[in-house]
Order: structure tokens, then sequence, then C-alpha cells
């Protein structure tokens, strides 16, 4: 056979085996909007099988093979949440990242926006939501004035990550300034999406600021992301919205409705056979039964959703399922056993970079154990709550902050905790007590203004005595406080930094407890 023969026929093989993936991509791409995920990888199945799997993108074009690329990494990403599968986005992250390099060496512009927005999201899926938000800003920017589809992905998923990160009034601009653009789309399932987390938000801030007109609208905002849906025949996110119906109305005290809402969620997901949405919906169900003081059910169903969302990368979910699980074992009084789900949930949240879940796991755990921590702990607790959350505008976060600085600082608890530690001091290593006018005055109640002035001043006159007690040295000073050395170390370098003299030289340690950014 002559040399341009071979290379035509080669030509023609290229072209049509691109052709053919190009066409299953496509259609996976629709199959994928539906929330048909499996059948979705069985379309691109010739050229990728599953996670963890090279796509086989030789003998393609390079158009052909970004596409593929970018097919398998959102299905890797959505298949591993739907499993619970451990390290399924960072693969997902992989793949996309380099399917949008491709494109971008091609110079399509909307294609590498649309790898972005995708990458985005398996940020958001495991809680990095700084990394989401300066992805999303990017894909925006590449596309300027664009009328694209793609740019209506980017502001519904900007509003979702502020959302997931409790900055309603964010959220709430962002879905205000890019309604007209939903509103003229015909793409059901991404209207059903604007409108569902559109509700979720105006729920929240009616709930949290008690303003019926945002609690209606949200009821109509989820009727209409309930039709969008249907029209689209996305049962998952059908399925979504029942369970965000279902919490609004435990929200509202109708116990019964919340529970039809929610067992038919909790069915959705079980068909699906999508473990991800099942420990989500679990999750809400297990809130369900604190709010109505069901403490043993809630336990139960809140263990289930824990252990799920273990197996999978979804970080950000799994310390708000653990967070929801020590609140019930607290409620059942088994503060050990609380007391450890609360520390997994900030730890987790911390290396996820989810800050606004570190706060409330810490502000939950203030709440709840207040009477089973030393006073040190709870203020330091308390501390770690307060600078994650002080910049949520949600009223009922700083409602919860606001009562949780009086509890501190105005029980008798607190007054116990304190002469106790000053007895530790004193009967053990022989140093002068505390003096008396470093405790609260509980005769003369401090105002909003000087609360935390106060607790932080009270806080470091412990911590002061302490180190000079013991010498120097962190850890004899943490035990006497009846705290972790790396808990005192944290409150050294974060809010007393002015006592880092007083102690010892830092040694290395090999292993932290607990990551703090």
């Amino acid at each position: 056979m002559k040399l341009a023969s071979i290379v035509s026929l080669k030509d023609e093989t290229t072209f049509s085996l691109s052709r053919r993936s190009q066409a299953g991509c496509a259609r996976a791409k629709e199959l994928e909007e539906a929330g048909e995920f499996e059948d979705a990888r069985d379309a691109i199945s010739e050229f990728w099988h599953r996670i963890g799997e090279r796509p086989q993108v030789e003998g393609l074009d390079e158009i052909a093979r970004a596409e593929v690329l970018l097919r398998a990494g959102t299905l890797s990403g959505w298949i591993g949440s739907a499993r619970q599968l451990s390290g399924a986005q960072e693969i997902a992250k992989d793949l996309i990242s380099e399917s949008a390099g491709a494109f971008e060496r091609l110079g399509l512009v909307e294609r590498v926006a649309e790898a972005r927005v995708d990458l985005a999201i398996c940020y958001w899926r495991e809680g990095s939501f700084d990394e989401a938000r300066i992805t999303l800003a990017d894909a925006l920017l590449r596309l300027g004035d664009l009328d694209s589809e793609q740019r209506l992905r980017a502001f519904l998923n900007q509003a979702l990550v502020e959302t997931a990160a409790k900055q309603y009034r964010e959220a709430l601009r962002l879905f205000r300034e890019a309604a007209p653009m939903f509103e003229a789309s015909r793409n059901h399932a991404l209207k059903g999406k604007f409108h569902n987390v559109y509700a979720v938000v105006l729920k929240n801030l009616g709930l949290s600021e008690h303003r019926d007109d945002y609690l209606d609208r949200a009821l109509i905002e989820f009727s209409a992301a309930s039709f969008h849906f249907e029209q689209a025949r996305h049962q998952r996110y059908l399925g979504v919205v029942e369970n965000n119906l279902g919490f609004l109305f435990v929200h509202l005290g109708r116990f019964q409705n919340a529970h039809q809402h929610l067992s038919r969620a909790r069915a959705v997901a079980l068909a699906l056979k999508d473990q991800g949405l099942v420990a989500q919906f679990d999750d809400s169900r297990a809130r369900a039964f604190i709010a109505e003081g069901q403490f043993s059910k809630a336990e139960t169903v809140a263990r289930s959703s824990v252990k799920a969302l273990e197996e999978g990368d979804q970080l950000s979910m799994l310390s708000e399922a653990l967070t929801t699980h020590g609140t019930a074992l607290a409620r059942l009084g088994s503060s050990a056993n609380a007391r450890a789900s609360f520390e997994k949930a900030i730890r987790i949240a911390h290396n996820a970079g989810d800050l606004a879940s570190v706060g409330v796991a810490a502000l939950s755990m203030a709440e709840e154990l207040a009477n089973h921590l030393p006073l040190t702990e709870l203020l330091a607790y308390y501390r770690m709550a307060e600078s994650e959350l002080r910049s949520s505008h949600n009223p009922e976060i700083q409602d919860r902050l606001s009562k949780c600085a009086r509890l501190i600082v105005t029980t008798e608890a607190l007054s116990d905790a304190g002469k106790a530690t000053v007895n530790t001091l004193t009967n053990d290593t022989g140093a002068d007590p505390i003096l008396a006018h470093d405790l609260p005055n509980h005769s003369d109640r401090p105002t909003a203004a000087s609360l935390e002035e106060q607790v932080l001043h009270y806080e470091g006159n412990l911590i002061k005595q302490a180190l000079e007690a013991s010498d120097g040295s962190v850890t004899r000073a943490a035990r006497m406080l009846g705290v972790t050395h790396q808990g005192l170390a944290f409150i050294l370098n974060g809010r007393h930094k002015s006592l880092l003299t007083a102690r010892k030289p830092v040694k290395r340690r090999r292993r932290s407890i607990i990551r703090f950014h």
C-alpha cells in the first residue's frame, strides 16, 4: 500500500473514532444533566469504564480527547459522590484540569469556562469554598459578556458556594442579579437548580430573620424547582427538593409534614442507590428528631449518616453530620462521645477549609457541653466559633454566639470552674492563687460591649498564672488547666500572643491532633 494511502486511512480512522467519541460525550452530557450518571458512563464506555481508570484517548483528535477527559472527570465526581468513593474528587479534578488545558490550547474559551465550573463543583463537594470561589470567578472572567449557558452555571454555583458557606445575604444578591438570565433559559434542569437553591436561601433568611414573606416565597420557589425537575425528569433533584421542604417544616414545628417530605426524599435516594444523598437526607432526619426531642432516634440516624459519609470525600457534609451526631449524643448525656464527635467535626472542616462549619461545630460543642468542659476549653471553643463566624450575617448564628458568651460569663458554673482552676494551680504547684479581682464579678454583670473583652481578659489571666506556675511548660500548664497541649498552643498563638514569651521554646512535635489554618 502506498504511503499516501496509509496516511489517508489513518486520518479517516481518527476522524471516525473522534466523531464517535464526540457523539458519545454529547449523549453522556445529556444523561448527566438528568442525573442518570451510570447511563452517562455507559454512553462513553468505548473510551472510559470506571473511576480511577485513565480514559482511552489514543487515536482521537485534540478536541475529542478533551471532550472525553471532561466527561470522565465530571462523571468521576458525580459517581464518586453518589457512591461515597474516597479519592474520587481528586481524580475528577485531575481529569477536568487536563481537559481545561487542552481546550485552552485550542482557544475554545467557552469550553474552558465549562471545565472550570465543573472543577469548582468538585471543590465545593470537598468543602474547599475559597478554591471554588476563585475557580468560578476565573470562569466568569474568561466568559466576559459572552451570552453563554456557562455564565448561568457559574452564577448558580457561586450562589451555591455562598449558601454552603452560610453567607446567605451574598447568595441572595447573586440570585437577584442572575434571575433575569435564568428566566430566559430553556434548560429545565438548570432552572430547577436555580429555583431550589434560591428557595434554600430564602428559607434560611426567613427563619433567622423571622421574615414570613421570605418563607412564603421559598415555598413558591420550591414548587417552581419541582416543576422544572419534573420537566427535566431529574429524579435526584426532585428528592433534594423534598428534603429541603421537609427541613423547612421542621423549623416551622410541623413535624408530621416534615417527616412525610423527608421519607419521600429518602425513598428517591434509595431507589437511585445514591449513598451520598441517603446520608445527606439522614442528617436532615436526625435534625428533625432532635427538634422533636427524640434524641435516641436522632443518634441512630445521625450515626448512619456519619458512617456513610466517612467513606467519601464530601468533608463539609461529613463535618455537619458529625456535629448533628455530637448534638444528639450530648442530649442523651453521653458527653465524652459527644465531645469526640464535635472535635472530629472541627478537625475535618479545618482540613477542608470550611471555616463556617468549624465555627458551627465549635459553637455547638460550647452550647451542648458547657457543664462538662473545663473553663479554659469552653472559652477556647467559644473564641474559635466567634472567630470563624464573625463574618456571618445570619442573625440566628449571631444570637447563638451572644447566648453562649452570656452563658460563659454569667452562670454560676463559670464561677465554680474558675475556683476549681485556682485551687488546682495553688494545691498542685504552690503558686500564688489568681487574684480575686481577676475572676468575673457576678454582682456586676458585663455589658454586651464589654462581654468579649472580659472573657478574653479572664482567659489570659488563667493561662498566665498556669505558665508561671509550670515554669513556662505548655504541657504542664495545659494539664493544670484541663486542656490538651495542642489546644493551649492554639490559644496562645491565636489570641494571646503576648504570653508567648512566658512559655519555653517550642519543641518540634511529630504529629498534631488538629490541623489549624
